[in-house]
């Protein structure tokens, strides 16, 4: 079984820059292809970006691309999502999650084993 918990969400201004972590429990964490997910108020969780088990493949989606940095350290078995220039319409719950199973389309909640408890992400124009 693994643990996922999320911090680092808040509120800050739009164009201001906030770093999420995502601490697991378990010995294989460096085994498991995690991503990072958010539901924003009305609507449906979306993929906002997944790392490989080594960190060398990282994908984004087009919506955050080039603004949102995911990286992790296996050492640490942490994950982190750095947000920089941020929008009001970042404005969501963030969940990281992790899977395990292979073969399975990463940008895909149902693909995902394991799940955060979510942080809150607030961006004010």
């Amino acid at each position: 079984q693994v643990q996922l918990v999320e911090s680092g969400g808040g509120l800050v201004q739009a164009g201001g820059s906030l770093r999420l972590s995502c601490a697991a429990s378990g010995r294989t964490f460096s085994s498991y292809y995690m991503g990072w997910f958010r539901r924003a108020p009305g609507k449906e969780r979306e993929f906002v970006a997944g790392i490989s088990g080594s960190g060398g493949s990282t994908v984004y989606a087009d919506s955050v691309k080039g603004r949102f940095t995911i990286s992790r350290d296996n050492a640490k078995n942490t994950i982190y999502l750095h947000l920089s220039s941020l929008k009001p319409e970042d404005t969501a719950v963030y969940y990281c999650a992790g899977k395990v199973r292979l073969g399975l389309p990463t940008r895909v909640d149902r693909a995902y084993d394991y799940w955060g408890q979510g942080t809150q992400v607030t961006v004010s124009s």
